[in-house]
């Protein structure tokens, strides 16, 4: 250790690392500091019996070109992987079936998940006004636009998968910015998703939206971007770290066993549970309270090993669950249907998610109400049974994905106040600009650019 870096980033897992990477990139000098024993996060890859398995993300899309730069940049430390083409399709549950989701006109005219009066509807989605309220929720943007079926059994579900969340609850600004725009700057989603295609370039040719993972797990990942920031640059275990405004110039963060450093920036990754106490000196009370306001759904997930080789149904990048259905689960991944060597030959990997914003009470259960909860479930959609399962392994995140909701205006308006009010001091992580990994990989190159190129 110096006693003085180019930037200080809080907190080792994704967005921190691939931040540091990135400032590593720019001859930054950089140290990460991180509470835990090891790098990572929410990020996990398990290997257990000829299964790899995860604990976090499954799965991500390539649909910015940050993270194509990544992988380029890591070449030969980690391998994209992308999804079999097979697994592109998806199942939603209704009425106890699974029916795909349409891929295209003659599919989404004969899918009995949406209604007919929906079907007809999205035909003048085109011609539809755009709105005008900037707080829209998911769920009204979508009524609006398209109608009820499609939020039941297209949006809601899909909300559930990413966000674990309520689209009563979510803003669309927030939480599908993408969305939101093609309707403010195109006037529908149609005709916005057009005018895109066709202005793409040559470099966002390579963003194809394809469904990606790392080969061997997104542990892969984990170790590339450890090895790129370098483990020398990386101090785990820090339980405490305070930040302080310098003497002179730039901050001072106070570390557990190590003294204090100094740092031209420091840069928050944390969750915004943790942030309040790392800047106890500097955050103003409006701040703090904002991030005390924002909710985080909290996720059960589990790891299943089937003995069988997967199903026709289970051919399929996974199934979701619509809220009206009932059902005590988010969705299922079929992993080993999407990629290589992620289940021995001749068997099946899933990977089921449970819990969220709208079953908040599933996260105190026990882990054998779990495993019991999830095998009813597997048994009613897959028609599993206890024999059939090889192993279920339960991981449990307390904060596992913010909500963008309707708090997220003052907590957005407090967060540029506060680094106006202390220069050098950047807070990101997941409390802004997305939940993905994707987003947390863009997040890390936006913050690089922000940073000049280092002179040491």
């Amino acid at each position: 250790m110096t006693d003085r870096y180019d930037a200080v980033v809080i907190g080792a897992g994704l967005t921190g690392l691939a931040t540091a990477f990135v400032l590593k990139q720019k001859g930054l000098s950089v140290l990460v500091v991180e509470k835990s024993g090891r790098t990572g996060g929410a990020i996990r890859t398990f290997e257990r019996d000829g299964y790899v398995y995860e604990s976090g993300p499954s799965t991500a899309s390539l649909s910015n070109i940050e993270t194509v730069a990544l992988f380029d940049m890591l070449r030969g430390k980690c391998e994209l992987e992308i999804a079999r083409k097979d697994a592109r399709k998806r199942y939603i549950l209704k009425d106890g079936t699974l029916h795909r989701l349409p891929a295209g006109l003659t599919d989404g005219i004969l899918t009995p998940l949406f209604s007919w009066t929906d079907k007809f509807r999205i035909l003048a989605e085109p011609f539809r006004k755009a709105g005008s309220n900037p707080d829209e929720s998911v769920a009204a943007l979508t009524v609006r636009r398209l109608g009820k079926s499609f939020l039941d059994y297209a949006v809601q579900p899909f909300i559930g998968g990413v966000y674990a969340g309520d689209p009563e609850k979510l803003v669309t600004r927030f939480a599908l910015p993408k969305l939101y725009g093609l309707e403010q700057e195109h006037g529908s989603f149609i005709r916005g998703a057009v005018a895109r295609m066709m202005a793409g370039g040559s470099a966002e040719k390579r963003v194809t939206k394809d469904v990606f993972s790392v080969r061997g797990g997104f542990g892969k990942l984990i170790e590339a971007l450890t090895a790129g920031v370098g483990r020398e640059n990386i101090l785990p275990g820090q339980q405490r770290c305070k930040v302080r405004r310098g003497a002179a110039s730039g901050c001072v963060v106070e570390l557990s066993d190590a003294g204090s450093v100094g740092a031209d920036r420091v840069i928050c990754t944390t969750g915004g549970h943790a942030a309040g106490d790392i800047f106890d000196s500097l955050m103003p009370a409006s701040l703090r309270d904002s991030l005390d306001g924002l909710r985080y759904a909290a996720i059960i997930q589990a790891a299943v090993g089937v003995k069988s080789p997967p199903s026709a149904d289970m051919e399929a990048f996974g199934a979701l669950i619509p809220a009206v259905e009932k059902r005590r689960l988010l969705g299922i991944l079929y992993p080993s249907s999407c990629f290589e060597g992620r289940a021995p030959l001749g068997k099946t990997l899933l990977s089921v998610f449970l819990g969220g914003i709208n079953h908040p009470e599933i996260y105190g259960q026990s882990d054998t109400a779990i495993r019991r909860l999830i095998l009813d479930e597997l048994g009613a959609i897959h028609r599993l049974t206890e024999a059939d399962i090889d192993f279920m392994e339960i991981f449990r995140h307390r904060h596992a994905i913010p909500q963008y909701e309707i708090t997220c205006r003052k907590l957005l308006t407090d967060i540029a106040q506060f680094e106006r009010a202390n220069p050098g001091i950047i807070l990101a992580g997941n409390i802004r600009d997305g939940v993905g990994i994707p987003h947390r990989i863009k997040q890390a190159f936006d913050t690089g650019a922000k940073l000049p190129a280092g002179r040491r």
